[in-house]
């Protein structure tokens, strides 16, 4: 700031690093949530309406499509292309209406298709709003069904086998960052695997929504042209065809309120991801996991010896920025100044930059669990160099026997926190304070077979729960 130097000119470049540097990652989004994606959309919505139309004549015109027509019609979108897009475009640059090239666009295809007849029932008794909620409603749809679900599952599957590889691989807990009662490495991350699919099931189960009632959601204009038809009826009847839900009272726009759920479905998922991403990186710092080198990759400019766990603090980051941009729209999204405004038009030309920054987390997430691998040695060496966690074992079997009245012993947790609280507590230590109590032969003998290494409960069973 304050320098006036000047750089020499770029060709156009892309300014998020979306549509640049990670383009590959996230490029199965671009065939929905761009706006080339939403044009398509907004054609089929269009095409669609108009067969409808005819079909099921409520304005008594009496003409028909043949089979030929309709796929000739349908094809207008599934055959949509890179010259269809630069249409639009050419024709918007005149009419400065998205919505309005759309419908133009569609008039000149029924001119080439030799049905000129019917270019006023494209875009009949619509608002933009109709068509522009439907879109949203298909692309959103189409690119969680085709790209962010598939991504997530695969995610959660890989985490599955690992989880249950390492089922029964020993490790030393860490509550408060501190040694605790050991688990295993398999059940801490079938703990993600169980958090994770309980949320997808809230995903599968989100209803789509969408409105086709005109200008201010009353049907005015439909019930103009032709009062006798039950066009409530109709319209659901078309979001039928569309595979969508109808949200049959609504102002000007749909009230958007199914996204908002959806896009904070997502944040839950997105904070589980980041959860993971940071266990997973302090298993990483704790040598718990060895990262496997990348041939040819660098982990420091300066230090030659480092391996750094980029995927995970990459996707950290990335869920964030995901998070930050999902809520905003599930907050910006559910209100509208009395009929209309046009915040949410703003707001929802960044859904595939939320879903975007999730997606490419995901997938860091999936390759970064394909460069780590279980050492298993430190695993041992860390617990048993932490055999006072044993305290716990011990305190609560005395208590038992207290209770059983096999035992007199006082306080055993006091007794086993003088012994562990704060300190290091070896093997022979341990053993010979449990060989001095007062308890019967049988709860010695099983306590002083315990080790750091044995004392998992049933984490290994609970880790194979989650085996499908």
């Amino acid at each position: 700031m304050g320098q006036n130097g000047r750089v020499s000119n770029l060709s156009s470049q892309p300014l998020s690093p979306l549509d640049g540097r990670y383009q590959a990652q996230v490029s199965p989004l671009d065939q929905y949530l761009s706006e080339a994606g939403l044009n398509r959309a907004r054609v089929q919505v269009e095409v669609e309406w108009l067969i409808f139309l005819v079909e099921h004549d409520p304005l008594a015109i009496t003409k028909e499509l043949s089979d030929g027509e309709k796929v000739s019609l349908r094809k207008i979108y599934t055959d949509f292309s890179d010259s269809d897009v630069a249409a639009i475009k050419e024709i918007e640059a005149t009419t400065r209406h998205d919505v309005k090239a759309i419908e133009y666009f569609i008039r000149n295809k029924l001119s080439e298709i030799g049905r000129e007849d019917l270019s006023e029932l494209v875009h009949f008794a619509c608002t933009s709003e109709d068509i522009n909620n439907l879109s949203y409603a298909i692309t959103i749809r189409d690119a969680f069904d085709n790209a962010w679900i598939p991504a997530i599952r695969s995610l959660v599957e890989k985490l599955r086998g690992i989880s249950l590889s390492l089922a029964e691989t020993a490790m030393l807990s860490r509550t408060h960052g501190q040694p605790a009662t050991p688990s295993t490495m398999g059940k801490e991350l079938a703990v993600f695997v169980h958090r994770l699919e309980r949320q997808l099931v809230r995903i599968d189960e989100q209803p789509i929504l969408g409105k086709f009632s005109g200008a201010t959601g009353t049907f005015a204009a439909h019930v103009a042209a032709a009062p006798d038809a039950d066009w409530p009826a109709l319209s659901q009847q078309f979001l039928e065809v569309l595979g969508i839900d109808f949200n049959p009272l609504t102002t000007q726009i749909e009230s958007h309120d199914w996204q908002s759920e959806l896009f904070q479905k997502v944040c839950h998922i997105n904070g589980i991801l980041h959860n993971l991403a940071t266990d997973i990186w302090t298993y990483i710092s704790l040598n718990y996991f060895k990262q496997i080198p990348v041939k040819g990759a660098t982990g420091s400019s300066t230090m030659p010896h480092k391996v750094n766990p980029i995927r995970f603090e990459n996707a950290e980051a990335n869920l964030e920025l995901s998070t930050a941009i999902l809520t905003s729209l599930s907050q910006t999204l559910i209100t509208s100044r009395m009929q209309r405004d046009l915040t949410d038009s703003s707001a929802q030309r960044n859904i595939g930059v939320g879903v975007g920054h999730s997606l490419l987390a995901i997938d860091n997430i999936t390759r970064g669990l394909d460069e780590i691998a279980i050492n298993e040695a430190e695993l041992l060496v860390d617990l048993l160099e932490n055999w006072e966690v044993l305290g716990e074992a011990i305190q609560t079997a005395i208590r038992a026997d207290v209770a059983r009245g096999l035992s007199e012993i006082e306080d055993p947790y006091a007794l086993l926190k003088e012994l562990t609280r704060g300190k290091r507590v070896g093997e022979e230590e341990l053993l010979a304070f449990v060989a001095k109590l007062d308890l019967p032969q049988e709860t010695k003998d099983r306590l002083m077979q315990l080790k750091p290494q044995t004392y998992t409960g049933l984490a290994a069973e609970l880790a194979k729960r989650i085996d499908s």
